[in-house]
């Protein structure tokens, strides 16, 4: 598979998606303006150039704006390219890519999860360099007590909520760009 990426329309915004001959470099939600999107895409796989992309990263793609308007959509499948991703992070990744839309796990049950009890905040720090969004959907991860948590994207919590919401049909779920 040749390199390379592309900007795709979703509910939310135009996201990214990177791809490479292992799969799946990075996955970028929507920044305010295609040119951020690009470039913060860009800093996970810096060589890539825009391209059309092979049939197994659109449909891939196509999935994401699926979840994205709030549709189910089954990303499990979707091939990432986890060279150099640290084991640790890797392992929250798997874990983390299990949990179904209008779930939610806290960084402890992830950190459990990963034989790491007490460890909620190198899980937090591990989905913070997460460079697959919506495929592994740390948005899904929320604190105890029922708080949000942090979250990396743009619009930090509110995108967070807001993605919850697209996956759990509530009042927040709307449509249209994020940063409106």
């Amino acid at each position: 598979m040749e390199a390379g990426f592309m900007l795709f329309e979703t509910a939310l915004g135009r996201c990214g998606i990177a791809w490479g001959d292992r799969g799946i470099l990075a996955v970028q939600l929507p920044e305010a303006t295609d040119e951020r999107t690009r470039a913060r895409l860009r800093r996970r796989a810096p060589t890539v150039e825009p391209t059309a992309p092979p049939a197994d990263v659109a449909r891939v793609a196509a999935g994401i704006a699926a979840l994205l308007r709030g549709e189910h959509a089954d990303l499990t499948g979707a091939v990432l390219d986890m060279q150099g991703i640290p084991e640790f992070d890797a392992a929250v990744y798997a874990v983390v890519r299990a949990i179904p839309a209008g779930a939610t796990l806290t960084y402890g049950e992830v950190a459990r999860r990963v034989g790491e009890p007490g460890g909620a905040r190198p899980v937090g720090r591990a989905l913070g360099r997460n460079p697959f969004a919506t495929i592994v959907p740390c948005h899904r991860v929320v604190a105890a007590g029922g708080g949000l948590g942090g979250f990396s994207a743009a619009g930090g919590a509110a995108t967070k909520r807001r993605l919850l919401a697209i996956e759990g049909g509530g009042p927040d779920a709307g449509t249209g760009d994020l940063f409106r």
